[in-house]
């Protein structure tokens, strides 16, 4: 939807880019939106569309955990992390969640406390259809996507002027598209537009 250069992830780099969102259109607030801990695009989007709901990606917390850990314990730790994410329900997630807490944060509070911060947003997925989860709970699904781009921006050691560099990158995003898929559960999405409410991943009928 938008190829921009920005500043490191800044605020007013991700601003910039929701801003031109704007202006082309995008006129009703995402849903919801995933991305890692970069401080930056959270400022930006609650400013801008502070309605949209935020989900953390669990690829990038749980590796932020597990650096907090000894090495000895981060194969267990992971598995734990695991049991949170991929359980079926919020209610088991919670439980699972509480869990890990409990088993680790008084001789590793660095590490519990960096989990339990972001408790709501790392849940947030339950909210939504289950045909979607497998998309919403990483953001590697668009990082993947741009792998290639990132491969050849690396080998060119430099794309000359931005102007080039932005030409470039456009480029590239065009023909890796050529390979991408439809999302799980793309016809959904309507129904999320729409208001529709999800529980657990499931579509609630109204009594």
């Amino acid at each position: 939807m938008a190829v921009e250069d920005g500043f490191r992830e800044s605020e007013q780099s991700w601003r910039e880019i929701l801003l031109d969102l704007k202006a082309r259109g995008l006129k009703t607030a995402p849903e919801l939106a995933v991305g890692d801990g970069a401080l930056g695009f959270w400022k930006a989007l609650a400013k801008e569309f502070p309605a949209t709901r935020a989900q953390r990606c669990w690829v990038h917390k749980t590796a932020n955990v597990l650096n907090k850990l000894p090495k000895s314990l981060q194969a267990k730790a992971k598995a734990g992390l695991n049991e949170i994410w991929m359980a079926p329900t919020r209610k088991e997630a919670v439980v699972a969640f509480d869990l890990f807490v409990a088993s680790y944060e008084a001789k590793y509070p660095k590490a519990t406390a960096c989990l339990a911060k972001d408790r709501e947003s790392l849940l947030a997925f339950y909210d939504f259809p289950a045909e979607h989860w497998k998309h919403l709970r990483t953001t590697n699904p668009i990082e993947s996507t741009f792998a290639t781009v990132r491969l050849r921006t690396a080998k060119t050691k430099g794309a000359g002027s931005r102007l080039a560099c932005l030409t470039t990158v456009f480029q590239l995003a065009l023909s890796a598209q050529k390979r991408w898929r439809k999302l799980n559960g793309h016809a959904l999405l309507a129904e999320v537009i729409l208001g529709v409410q999800f529980k657990d991943g499931i579509k609630s009928i109204a009594a």
